[in-house]
């Protein structure tokens, strides 16, 4: 009985440390991967000659609806260059996650050759779009609107031209042929119209039985608060928007998330009964084309009302938090969401699943993700930036100190609005709770209640710090004697450089 008594632990000590060693391997591995991952340009050459647009965009689950779709897919096939919209009303400052998917599908077409439009709704954002809620939107006051307006219009434009910039820097640029790209404010061509003039000229061709019979009107109409005139005649607004840049601006597709599909049938309904009049229209077919809506793991709609939303306006969501975002989406998510948000090849989709599969502690899809969004979002180079940040404030176990200088960690977590910046008069040579109290933005009291407790880590290897608060900041406690990590709890990070 001794005997086994002493044998069984060291066999279980033996069994560990095996195992130890195999997953550091196997970790090593799949860093190595991911470090010189590099999208495959030959089988996005592949992807982009031997689909058609609408297979391509079909494989990656990035249509749910389409009018039309046989009569669209052959002006496809004869290369027909088209001109493609999709609009955002200012009811916030930024756009959000769920706001992309449209101006994702509008890359897509513009990547093949096709003019995109990126609307913004100066007019229509007083009003309010009923789509998708079961109450009237709160009133913006003026001058919030029109200063959403300006920056969703520079978020929409700089999302495109980032987007183009991106995919050229992946691809081959022989098999990439970008259309124009423009922005624009409704508002132009709404405020020059009457009230009067509008209904005596389109009034007869807008059907009152279309309109209650969308659903986004039936629900709100059912529901326990009703539905405003305003809300009501929001469709025709939108109808008109679709109607006028069909006319202008030589666009036929309408692009949207899956409950605007009301909302852009009217607009292809308005264009039918309006173009036999005109006979440079007539011979134009108009689309409605939506994108599936993003939904949280539970089914929930992402975006500003569901109070999840990740915006894309780096002030206030930054890249880093963008990153750490993807990161952390679930196994059963991630594959669909490389579809969605990225333009890596299908084959090389599945390759990087297949890796994914033999260790998925490791994340490797989900970096990938994450590494390929950030870059699309904010710019080429945002996403190995929110990678360093993330080896420093979240390193695998065991991970080494990375190879990076000081200066250059500090112009990273700057570039990502995390680094703050205080005086080593005012903290050097001070117990910790002094500091903490500052970042914390909490009484030295609770400052001290939080170290007491051991909930304050300092350093990249996260030593817990005294919980006596004796333990003095001092300069051999900083990266090169002026760069200080905090985390308090198990996930509130402080990067502050002392100056």
């Amino acid at each position: 009985m001794r005997f086994e008594k002493r044998v069984i632990p060291l066999l279980r000590l033996v069994q560990s440390s095996s195992l130890k060693r195999y997953q550091s391997t196997s970790i090593r591995d799949i860093q190595q991967k991911l470090d010189s991952f590099q999208i495959d340009q030959n089988e996005l050459k592949k992807d982009l000659e031997s689909k058609t647009l609408l297979q391509d965009l079909t494989t990656r689950g990035l249509i749910s609806q389409c009018s039309s779709i046989d009569e669209l897919e052959s002006l496809l096939l004869k290369d027909v260059k088209l001109g493609i919209y999709s609009g955002a009303d200012p009811s916030a400052k930024s756009l959000h996650l769920g706001n992309l998917l449209p101006l994702i599908l509008l890359l897509h077409f513009n990547l093949r050759g096709h003019n995109i439009i990126g609307l913004v709704g100066g007019a229509t954002g007083e009003v309010g779009d009923p789509s998708g809620r079961t109450t009237e939107r709160d009133v913006i006051k003026d001058e919030i609107r029109l200063d959403n307006v300006k920056r969703i219009s520079n978020q929409m434009e700089g999302f495109l031209n980032n987007g183009v910039r991106y995919v050229k820097s992946i691809s081959i640029n022989k098999i990439i042929s970008n259309g124009s790209r423009e922005t624009v404010n409704n508002l132009s061509w709404w405020e020059n119209v009457s009230l009067l003039k509008f209904l005596a000229q389109f009034g007869k061709h807008i059907r009152i039985s279309s309109m209650l019979a969308r659903d986004s009107i039936k629900d709100r109409l059912s529901s326990e608060q009703g539905l405003g005139f305003n809300e009501f005649t929001y469709q025709i607004l939108q109808a008109y928007d679709f109607y006028h840049l069909f006319k202008n601006k030589n666009i036929s597709i309408q692009i949207g998330g899956n409950d605007q599909w009301g909302n852009i049938t009217a607009g292809t309904d308005l264009i039918n009964r309006l173009k036999s009049q005109d006979k440079n229209l007539k011979s134009k077919t108009s689309f409605a084309l939506t994108v599936p809506l993003l939904t949280t793991s539970s089914g929930e709609k992402f975006g500003k009302s569901a109070g999840n939303a990740i915006f894309i306006d780096n002030s206030i969501t930054p890249s880093f938090e963008i990153y750490q975002y993807f990161i952390k989406a679930n196994d059963d998510e991630v594959e669909k969401l490389l579809k969605i948000f990225t333009f890596i090849p299908s084959s090389q989709i599945d390759e990087i699943m297949e890796v994914h599969l033999n260790d998925p502690s490791f994340r490797y899809a989900q970096r990938i993700l994450a590494n390929e969004i950030t870059d699309l979002i904010h710019g080429l180079g945002s996403g190995k930036v929110a990678k360093i940040i993330t080896s420093i404030l979240h390193p695998f176990p065991d991970q080494p100190y990375p190879d990076i200088s000081t200066q250059d960690l500090i112009s990273s977590f700057k570039s990502a609005n995390i680094l703050k910046t205080l005086s080593k008069d005012q903290f050097l040579d001070n117990p910790f709770s002094t500091i903490v109290s500052e970042l914390q933005k909490c009484s030295k009291n609770e400052a001290k209640k939080l170290i007491k407790q051991g909930g304050v880590y300092q350093g990249f290897n996260r030593i817990r710090v005294d919980e006596s608060d004796d333990l003095l900041l001092t300069n051999e406690i900083l990266i090169d004697n002026k760069l200080l990590l905090l985390r308090v709890g198990k996930s509130k990070y402080h990067v502050v450089e002392l100056v």
